[in-house]
């Protein structure tokens, strides 16, 4: 029996794949709504799904080409405070970037920044910033005094 997963299942495969399954096994997976039945209107209306999936994800990988793009040119400017021998007090979190970057008008999750270690250096520093799969845009942290 073929038949056209609804949800990933667990050895068998992922959401959309059409799979090859034994009587048994195939009712167990259309009873609990875990796939349907291979025919030819169900596997029109998988390829009419993974088209317009297709779509979305080339849209999702073109805006956030178009941010790393505006990130990479851009520079955070923070004033912190400064003792001795211009040592900084505190440092640098993902939360004040984020907040820095929501003031210029883009929305970025803070999971999303990867930060090495702590930002408490004067100067200028790179930040990643993991926006989707394989885009990663380097952001420029400028501490001064």
């Amino acid at each position: 029996m073929r038949v056209i997963l609804l949800e990933d299942v667990k050895k068998q495969g992922k959401k959309g794949e059409i799979i090859n399954v034994k009587d048994g096994y195939g009712n167990y997976l259309i009873t609990n709504n875990l796939a349907v039945l291979e025919t030819k209107g169900s596997k029109a209306v998988l390829d009419k799904q993974n088209s317009l999936a297709k779509a979305k994800e080339e849209e999702m990988i073109k805006e956030n080409k178009r941010i790393k793009d505006k990130l990479e040119k851009m520079t955070l400017d923070f004033k912190v405070k400064v003792g001795k021998g211009d040592q900084v007090f505190g440092s640098i979190s993902s939360k004040q970037i984020v907040s820095e970057l929501k003031d210029k008008g883009i929305d970025i999750d803070k999971r999303k920044i990867k930060i090495d270690g702590p930002i408490n250096t004067l100067g200028i520093t790179m930040v990643d910033i993991e926006l989707y799969k394989d885009i990663v845009a380097k952001l420029k942290i400028h501490l001064v005094k």
